[in-house]
């Protein structure tokens, strides 16, 4: 029998849903017009994905939610309609990490990624992965300046990928740097991952199930004031 995820992806401007037949995408929807349109679109989209693949919300064996970091009116939305539907339907429900769906879209078989989402001011979210995908430091709220990511940067090719990469390109001119631009997550890359935690039963609690919106940022030291 075959296994029907729904996939949501709210986290950045890009509105983003699919279809996964037993972790393969057959359907995608998504629109990325900057303008956080998430409630206008978010159903239309689950309803057209759910027709083009012929199937119904009953047919579903899961629903899976991109769980942030990210934008927290999207992240917002995005968890109340999964777990909506997770409580009409009586489906489990699937959290996944939004870098590590963003990271998948790097094509490289050496080095490693670093998948970034742009936060405030020179701030970004960040979680660093190896080239398996497998990730090698936590995502992580971090002030950008010209000596981030210098270590890693000396053992090799690092690949940068999300809406991070505008700043940090201004900042980083090491020749090991390599700049994956006009990139956000998508629900798109969601689906192997989410397939994966489905035939593991990782199942978040629907009831009690929280966005990961990553409040607390590295703050810098107030400069001391000089009488």
């Amino acid at each position: 029998m075959s296994t029907f995820i729904l996939n949501i992806e709210t986290a950045t401007t890009n509105c983003s849903v699919s279809i996964a037949k037993d972790g393969q995408t057959i359907v995608l929807k998504e629109d990325n017009d900057k303008s956080y349109s998430h409630a206008e679109r978010l159903h239309v989209y689950i309803d057209s994905a759910l027709k083009e693949a012929g199937i119904t919300g009953a047919d579903l064996s899961a629903i899976a939610i991109s769980k942030g970091p990210g934008s927290y009116t999207g992240l917002r939305i995005g968890v109340s309609t999964a777990k909506g539907l997770c409580f009409a339907l009586d489906k489990p429900l699937i959290a996944v990490p939004t870098l590590a769906a963003l990271a998948k879209q790097a094509p490289m078989d050496h080095g490693v990624v670093v998948a970034m989402l742009d936060a405030r001011r020179m701030e970004v979210y960040s979680a660093i992965y190896d080239s398996n995908y497998n990730e090698i430091r936590a995502t992580e709220a971090q002030i950008l300046d010209e000596n981030a990511f210098a270590e890693i940067l000396q053992n090799g090719k690092v690949y940068f990928i999300g809406n991070g990469v505008e700043k940090t390109k201004t900042l980083i001119t090491n020749p090991n740097a390599i700049f994956i631009e006009n990139k956000l997550p998508s629900a798109n890359e969601m689906s192997a991952l989410a397939y994966k935690k489905y035939q593991n039963n990782n199942f978040e609690d629907v009831a009690y199930f929280e966005p990961y919106y990553l409040k607390d940022f590295v703050a810098l030291k107030p400069k001391t004031k000089t009488k």
